[in-house]
């Protein structure tokens, strides 16, 4: 099986939440035939509940039969040396069928274009498999006599990344190894640039109370949407504001801490005053800041416009955290894992200018562990969750060949 066979296969798997397991099955036995010393894990909600990513009852955590698994070459002396583990997550969104032009998990190669079109086609498979077939190449390198390395690679297929990173949160949390991790990728498409800085993100629920009334007599109503464009306009001032104010050397984007209200539902009958809304919002956190940090300068801004409004006042909203949460993360451009990967660059001709991103990733649990963690792979995030998500081919070996070279570096430099 070649990396396009593996890319292939891997695409057809709806391996959306709480249904990865067939997939996560698939990856841990082509491991096994690859030659890897296979692990697998299970997080458990109880652990996940005591941080502050995931819900505070455990009952709210789906962990039953969805396996984070990984593969592991042990090389030289390896305990000598370093490991380096090779992350990426093989859930993916929801695809809306009817906003594709082909079956989502049905894989699309247009040869002449030399793309390949998928859900999880860049978010995140095609990364996954580079990283599975970078440590082959790895293996086979040494086996050849090629380079002489003590150390270890690992290639993790982990869970739930899209709900804050299960599989991930419990590799970091418990270290299901029997060994110890020095450094690791995550091939997130970051259009093979090194990212050090990830943002962090608040999910929070906003649920507002007016007064239906009939819509031949609206006057007699008090409009719930009335309302909720007030305070959504000041949330998208204070998102002005904070452009401003809160700036990163990494973060060069028009909008670098973005607010996004994803889903709004409000009122009951189209001739009724909407009298209840609920919506729910993403808040950009960035490096440096806290969560509830940002969390704390919203609701201190939904607090003036209450203030201002006589309803509000007797009727005040609910804003409250749901699902889970991502607490940015940074490393130093200077970590042995980075010099490697802009080594690697540089001896393949790109541009090594580490980047940060404005998306949270599974990357903040490895370095809240103390396990310094850069993201690295192919796609663009603009394809991610996105319909007919497309990936070059060409990034896709780039970051393979990237990543083995990386891994070698990483071993060789201690």
């Amino acid at each position: 099986m070649d990396l396009r066979d593996f890319v292939d296969a891997l695409l057809r798997f709806e391996s959306v939440a709480r249904a990865e397991a067939p997939a996560q099955q698939w990856v841990k036995n082509r491991l096994h035939d690859f030659g890897f010393d296979t692990y697998e894990w299970t997080a458990d909600p109880a652990r996940l509940a005591e941080h502050p990513s995931f819900p505070d009852d455990p009952d709210d955590i789906d962990t039953a039969n969805r396996p984070s698994v990984a593969g592991a070459f042990e090389f030289g002396d390896p305990d000598a040396g370093r490991t380096l583990v090779l992350n990426g997550h093989v859930d993916v969104v929801p695809a809306d069928r009817e906003l594709w032009t082909h079956d989502p998990f049905l894989p699309d190669w247009d040869d002449d274009a030399g793309t390949v079109s998928a859900r999880g086609a860049a978010d995140m498979k095609a990364g996954l498999a580079a990283c599975v077939f970078a440590a082959l190449d790895l293996r086979d390198a040494v086996e050849a006599g090629d380079i002489d390395l003590d150390g270890r690679v690992v290639v993790e297929s982990v869970v739930g990344e899209e709900e804050g990173g299960i599989g991930a949160a419990a590799a970091a949390l418990d270290n299901p190894y029997p060994f110890e991790r020095d450094a690791a990728l995550v091939a997130e498409p970051t259009r093979l640039k090194p990212v050090v800085a990830t943002e962090g993100s608040v999910m929070k629920r906003l649920r507002l109370t007016g007064r239906t009334a009939h819509a031949a007599s609206r006057w007699r109503g008090v409009d719930v949407i009335e309302k909720f464009e007030a305070i959504r306009g000041a949330f998208f001032d204070l998102e002005s504001e904070r452009t401003d104010a809160v700036t990163h050397p990494l973060f060069d984007y028009p909008i670098p801490w973005p607010v996004c209200v994803g889903r709004v539902e409000a009122g009951t009958w189209a001739s009724s005053v909407a009298g209840t809304l609920t919506a729910e919002w993403r808040l950009g956190v960035a490096p440096g800041e806290t969560v509830a940090e940002v969390e704390s300068a919203f609701e201190e801004r939904l607090a003036r416009v209450v203030a201002d409004d006589e309803w509000l006042s007797a009727h005040p909203p609910v804003f409250e955290r749901f699902s889970v949460q991502f607490e940015p993360a940074e490393i130093d451009a200077d970590e042995p894992v980075v010099e490697s990967l802009r080594g690697a660059l540089r001896a393949d001709g790109r541009d090594d200018d580490p980047v940060g991103a404005t998306y949270g990733a599974d990357s903040r649990h490895y370095v809240e562990a103390g396990i310094p963690t850069v993201l690295f792979g192919p796609g663009n995030i603009d394809q991610a969750h996105f319909p007919d998500e497309t990936v070059e081919w060409e990034e896709v070996e780039v970051a393979r060949d990237v990543i083995r070279e990386t891994a070698s570096r990483f071993l060789q430099s201690r």
